[in-house]
């Protein structure tokens, strides 16, 4: 069983700066690709950035967050346990809850910074954290 616990979420100012955190437990062998997603008020869920854990180090970011966001793992000397979510120059556009999400996706696949149809080809989900920026 696996899971995916969210932290780091908070309010903020615009300009300013936050660090997401996604713990992963359980057995992640079952899984090649990670993502971040958010979901605004009345808006769908849409992918954020995605990285390929299943070997290198290869992320992708939607164009809406490149330069702006960062993805990395962290997997100490074994399997990978956490992933983050760098954020900053925040904008009140990026309020919205985040989540993490894994999935059994190709280098490929993973390579597609996901939208609302791809929700599903995820199999594992956190519980969301919720960041606010006001301007």
């Amino acid at each position: 069983q696996v899971q995916l616990v969210e932290s780091g979420g908070g309010s903020v100012q615009a300009g300013m700066s936050l660090r997401l955190s996604c713990t992963i437990s359980g057995d992640t062998s079952g899984f090649t690709c990670m993502a971040w997603f958010r979901q605004a008020p009345g808006k769908e869920r849409e992918g954020v950035a995605t990285a390929y854990t299943a070997g290198g180090d290869s992320t992708w970011y939607a164009d809406s967050v490149k330069g702006r966001f960062a993805v990395s793992q962290d997997d100490g000397k074994g399997p990978l346990n956490t992933l983050y979510l760098q954020m900053t120059s925040l904008q009140p556009e990026d309020t919205a809850m985040y989540y993490c999400a894994a999935g059994a996706l190709t280098w490929q696949q993973c390579s597609l910074v996901p939208g609302p149809s791809d929700v599903r080809r995820y199999n594992y989900w956190g519980q969301g954290t919720q960041v606010t920026v006001s301007s």
